[in-house]
Formats: C-alpha cells, structure tokens, sequence
C-alpha cells in the first residue's frame, strides 16, 4: 500500500543537452533527487561548481518513508538554507520511553543541556524535506532534470560518459566527476559490477502510517513484548499533520504481501491504539540491512548515502548518515574541480565516511540483535538486561532500543594533531557544538550561524591580533561576536590567544593556545589535502 496523494509532481522537460552535436560536457553529475544527491547539489552549488542533478522519477511523496532528523543534520540544513522552514513544519522532540510489556522501564534525554539552536530530533515526513530541497536546489541554479534515468556508465580518466534515457530517447552525457546518490538498490552500483559486504537480517517489520488524534506525547514510545503485540516490538512516533508513525516486529517468516494488506494491518493497529479512529496513509514491510560498499570512491565516480551503505531504521541512522557523507563530500569536491586541492582530497571522504559506516553498522547491528535476537544466547542477554533495568540504573545502558543517530568524529590525516591539553566538549576532527553568542547590537545570535561554507579560524582575542592567514576568514569572539552567557568559553574550554580552525563542513580541524601564522598556514594546507601529497 502507497500513500494515497502524491504531493508534489515535476514535469519532464527537454534539455539543450539532448541536441548536441557532441556529448556535452558537466563539470558534476549528481544521480538521485533524494535527501542526499539534493544536499550534495545544493551544497556544490553555493560553493560555486556547476551541477548537473538526474532523476529517473518525476515526484515526490510517495510515502514518509525517513522522518527522524537529528540534531547535527538539522545544522547542515541551516547552512543549505532550509533548516527553518524543515523545523516550523516538523514534530521536535527530546524525550524517549521505552517500556517492557506495560511497564515503563525508562526515559531519556537527548539534549539534556540547554544552549543550542536546534533541538535534539525532529520528525517530519521525507516528502516536505524534499520538497523544501528541491525548491532551494532550483533557487541555487541547479540544473534539475527529471525522468533522466542513468541507463549506462562508463568510467574514463577523466570522468565518466553517461547514457540518459527519456521520454524522447537516450542522449550521453560527459561527466568530470559523478555522485552516485540512487538509493539502496543503486543502479550505478550494478552497472559498475560492485556490491555491498555486510549482514542481512531475516526478521521482518511492519511501517504504518496512520492519521489520527491521539493523545500520546510528542515522545519516541519503544515497548519490547507489549500486551498488544506479544512477543515482538513496537514503536510509536509523532509526525506532523495529525501522522502517527508505527513500527512492529513481525518475525523472520512473515509474509510481506500478506502484511502489507490493510485487512490485517487494521487489527493489529486497532489493538496497539485500544480504538479505530484512524486511516492508514502508508504501510511498508522492510528487513534490516547492515552493509556497506567496500569503497565509497571508485576513481570519479563517488558514492552517497543509501547507495555506498545500508543500516537498520531503529537509530535513525540512514538519512542522517547519508546527509553528513553529501556535507563531507561536496566542500572536497568543489575545492578539487576548482584545482584548489588535490584529486586526492576525495580519498578522505572514502577514509572518513568509510568509517562512520562502520560506526553506524555497529549500532545498528547490536540494535538488531538486542531488538530481534537470532539465538538463544542473544535473548536470554537480552531477557536478563530487561529484567535488570527495572531496579538497576547501570542496566538500563545494556537496553538497546535503536542507538539513536550521533555525527561521526573523524580520526583523520586533515587534522592537525592537539599539542596543548584541552577540555570542554569541543572535539578535534568532531563537528563543532554550537553555542549562543550576542551580536554587536547585543541580538542574539548563534555560533553556527557565522560559520558558512569557509574555512575559518575563530579567535579569543588577547593583547596580540590574530595571525592572517590567506584563505582563512577569521571569527573573534568578542568583537565579532561575544560569549554574553560564557557558554563559548566553556565548551571550548577557551582562554585568551586560541585559535580554532574549522574545516568548511563545521568539524574542527586544529586548535592551539597561541599559534603562529605559521602554524595556522601548515594546518590549513593539511585541511585541504595538500599534505597528502607531500608525504612520502
């Protein structure tokens, strides 16, 4: 079953491209107008490099599909420009229960201090986040063509030449580098013959999204056997316009057409819910998938998102990780098509988002096994951390109801090792926490908002000015902005004369107590790639 509307449908338009006499030529060809090709070609596009966006389809809203985004995710779509309206129009929430049967076992907090411009997640269906991106990617100069469909792709030195099929016929198309951003059955990753390594579960889940007005809180509600799903799980979150997002264990031998059939999601519903006020707007059933490409780089083409990795849902881990590989990539890539940094710069994003991967399969894959245990080994730990987290606090941390989505921190040769000790929450090669600040008409103001897309140094002044440095803008706290509330002072844990650097996707790249121009020169060299080169 599909959602019953459509929201948003784009009309197929022929290009100049197909008339050519010779291919033309794209300095890059992003493939999918998903969450994660649209964030890739926004964010190329404001740093100036033409893009060229493909999509085989011609609408979107065929379904909710993702609908949690985290906290660091949000903050990157400030910097493409539309985290605003994705917050007016999502559900924001903090707070999680999780329960065992009918009892509550625990709740947390995800942003247990205050502090910080975006909240910890919000909730809004896939559908309005596309459409937002869409509209931005269109307002940036995007070349945007819909029903393109990649039929072939033949890698060069040089790029790759592409056959795109539409409704008027196929035409090639000569890529300088392509950003594979197709999904989870990618046809870019078959058609250059690589597959994913990696774990498939066998236990099955049922999505409902249904409309209704319930009194349940704006909460994430997990319950492991609940009365009115025996045996399995269950999740229960709030979308916008009165949608309610329902997960449900369904075991490995279920049949997905049979579930997927409203005769039978009905019941099951009504007896979760203890009433039959509803509609169902969508219904899926899915399996968990742990896997990964081996390389995400594979010469220029490079792949994004769904298609270079897959993890299980419970976590929130997918859009989320596939919006940080597009914010990881795209400052790279526009520094190495504009020969400001070596080809060799895009083999970090391999190393860095390779490894956040891995980081996210990890959970993901612990959440499968504590969620569905496959032995009997798996669920009597499981068994025995549930019965625990009702009367010891420690046991509660063993309960694994889906590690929810947290930004990778990069162990990276861009970064400049730390020769000073540091404290505070700020964390080399990890995205930079934000904090309130006063602008100089004393308006408050935030941390993130004054980082764009540049590399930047931000400096606590002291009695000497900052080192300039070429390339690098600098932020000084305290007469470009000021710690009114001294919350800067302590995350970064800041004394008079530091310096930050701060790579252009916000990670932090170096840090000293009082560097030299010198110092804060070598390390920006190293920021893009170019001690890459010059090591032996």
């Amino acid at each position: 079953m599909n959602s019953r509307r459509t929201l948003y449908q784009f009309a197929y338009a022929r290009h100049p491209d197909q008339d050519a006499a010779s291919p033309a030529v794209r300095p890059v060809v992003v493939i999918g107008a998903g969450p994660v090709g649209l964030c890739a070609a926004i964010d190329l596009a404001q740093r100036g490099v033409p893009v060229t966006l493909l999509d085989d389809a011609d609408r979107i809203g065929e379904g909710s599909r993702g609908i949690c985004y985290a906290k660091r995710t949000l903050e990157i779509l400030d910097r493409l420009g539309v985290g605003d309206p994705c917050v007016e129009k999502g559900v924001t929430w903090r707070l999680g229960r999780v329960f065992q049967g009918g009892d509550l076992l625990y709740s947390f907090d995800l942003l247990p201090e205050d502090g910080h411009k975006r909240p910890a997640f919000i909730n809004l269906q896939q559908y309005y986040l596309e459409h937002h991106l869409v509209r931005r990617a269109l307002d940036c100069g995007v070349d945007l063509r819909w029903r393109n469909r990649v039929s072939a792709i033949e890698p060069r030195n040089d790029g790759a030449r592409l056959t795109v099929e539409t409704p008027d016929g196929p035409y090639p198309l000569q890529a300088g580098w392509v950003v594979a951003a197709d999904g989870a059955r990618s046809p870019t990753r078959a058609m250059l013959g690589l597959d994913f390594t990696g774990e498939a579960f066998e236990e099955r889940f049922l999505i409902a999204d249904v409309r209704m007005r319930g009194n349940f809180p704006t909460e994430r509600w997990f319950w492991f056997d609940p009365p009115f799903h025996a045996g399995r799980s269950a999740l229960l979150h709030k979308q916008p316009d009165d949608i309610w997002r329902i997960d449900l264990g369904l075991g490995p031998d279920a049949d997905a057409a049979e579930e997927q059939d409203p005769k039978r999601v009905i019941p099951r519903i009504r007896q979760m819910l203890g009433h039959d006020a509803f509609e169902l707007e969508w219904v899926s059933v899915y399996t968990f998938q742990c896997r990964r490409l081996e390389r995400f780089v594979h010469g220029r083409v490079v792949f994004a998102g769904d298609a270079a990795h897959q993890v299980s849902p419970f976590g929130a881990r997918g859009a989320n990780s596939g919006i940080q590989d597009a914010d990881n990539l795209a400052w790279k890539l526009a520094l190495v098509v504009k020969g400001e940094a070596p080809a060799s710069l895009i083999d970090t994003y391999d190393l860095e988002r390779s490894a956040a991967a891995d980081e996210n399969i990890g959970h993901s894959t612990r959440s499968t096994d504590f969620i569905a245990p496959r032995t009997r080994q798996e669920a009597r730990f499981r068994d025995a951390a549930l019965a625990l987290a009702r009367h010891a606090d420690f046991a509660k941390r063993l309960v694994n109801s889906g590690r929810l989505s947290a930004p990778s921190v990069y162990d990276t040769p861009l970064s400049t090792p730390d020769r000073d000790a540091w404290a505070g929450s700020a964390r080399l090669g990890g995205p930079l926490p934000d904090a309130p600040l006063t602008d100089a008409e004393g308006r408050p103001v935030w941390l993130l908002d004054f980082l764009s897309g540049e590399p930047t140094a931000i400096h606590v002044p002291d009695d000497a000015p900052p080192p300039a440095v070429d390339g690098v803008r600098t932020l000084a706290i305290g007469r470009d902005v000021h710690d009114s509330a001294g919350v800067f002072a302590r995350r970064y844990d800041a004394t008079p004369g530091a310096i930050y650097l701060v790579r252009p996707d916000q990670h932090l790249a170096a840090r000293w107590r009082h560097p030299d121009a010198d110092a804060i020169a070598a390390a920006a060299r190293r920021m893009r790639g170019h001690a890459l080169e010059e090591t032996p």
